[in-house]
């Protein structure tokens, strides 16, 4: 889950979409219905305005999402899962640190974005 009205973040998930040939990730905006169901589910504070990312029935968010993300991606950016390594104490505090001033950096949209119709199907309704 991706929060929809960042512009960077939509731009990540389409680095996403381009770097996972396989189409092994799915996708939902934080905003959508599915995105606030898969929340709950997954007890994720309902503030919570980082990503998600769901694995083998677990939800990571902030850093260790986006650095379990690399994992399903495509030779050579798979090899960033390395950073996995990084303790989380250091990881975390610098993920939240940069998503706080993401706005501010790269702008919002005042709609989540719409996917084209060949990349629809690895959205989530």
């Amino acid at each position: 889950m991706f929060d929809g009205v960042c512009n960077f973040c939509n731009r990540m998930v389409k680095f996403a979409i381009r770097n996972d040939k396989r189409a092994k990730i799915r996708f939902a905006p934080l905003q959508s219905n599915s995105g606030q169901a898969l929340k709950e589910q997954y007890n994720v504070s309902p503030n919570a305005d980082t990503i998600i990312f769901i694995e083998n029935g677990k939800a990571y968010t902030y850093a260790r999402a986006a650095i379990r993300v690399c994992r399903y991606l495509d030779w050579p950016v798979k090899i960033l899962y390395a950073f996995i390594i990084i303790p989380r104490f250091i990881s975390q505090p610098l993920y939240k640190w940069f998503a706080k001033h993401r706005h501010k950096w790269f702008g919002k949209s005042d709609n989540c974005m719409m996917p084209t119709p060949d990349v629809r199907s690895r959205f989530l309704e």
